[in-house]
């Protein structure tokens, strides 16, 4: 259990902070920058859960729970030594990924094709949605930034993939299954 019972600590005054494994890093280093997206998108969808209910916002909690798994996965560098790590470090897991996929093909069956791009808006919780949709795919291109160089978990990166899509079709869901999408149409402004 997490006990907080200071909430400053001034360790991080001189710009550096400390990563799950105990090591300090700049606070703008490339995975404090990943983990630190990731909870700006966490934030994102606390917004969305303003106008949900239902089954709508259980799956929203569901996931502002998994973005603090995936926070914790990231914020702990070289997944060679998680077998010698005093505890048993929090990582991102195929069955996370699977569930953002069964959840995605279970929405989409109650909408219609789509015959044009949807443009962010339409009903409040839909917007608040896109902008889920936007961070993720920020947080997931910090992601792969910081694969390139440094160990990652790839379920990790998978999952955020995954949200961005997730969030897609629970706009249109939002949008009265689709049929309040607002869509694009190409050139209309141009006369």
């Amino acid at each position: 259990m997490v006990v907080l019972s200071k909430i400053y600590t001034r360790t991080g005054d001189a710009g550096t902070t400390a990563l799950g494994d105990g090591s300090r890093v700049p606070k703008t280093d490339a995975r404090v920058e990943a983990y630190g997206t990731v909870d700006e998108a966490n934030a994102t969808i606390g917004m969305a859960r303003l106008h949900a209910s239902g089954e709508m916002d259980d799956r929203l909690a569901m996931i502002q729970n998994d973005m603090f798994d995936l926070g914790a996965d990231l914020c702990r560098p070289n997944m060679a030594a998680d077998a010698q790590a005093e505890y048993p470090p929090l990582r991102m897991t195929a069955a996370q990924v699977d569930r953002l996929e069964a959840e995605i093909d279970a929405m989409n069956t109650a909408l219609e094709p789509l015959r044009s791009f949807v443009l962010p808006g339409g009903s409040a919780l839909a917007a608040h949605l896109h902008l889920c949709r936007t961070v993720s795919r920020r947080a997931e291109r910090r992601c792969v930034e910081l694969a390139g160089g440094e160990d990652v978990n790839a379920d990790a990166v998978k999952y955020l993939n995954r949200l961005s899509d997730w969030f897609f079709v629970a706009s249109r869901i939002a949008n009265d299954d689709g049929r309040a999408d607002v869509l694009w149409v190409p050139g209309a402004n141009r006369t």
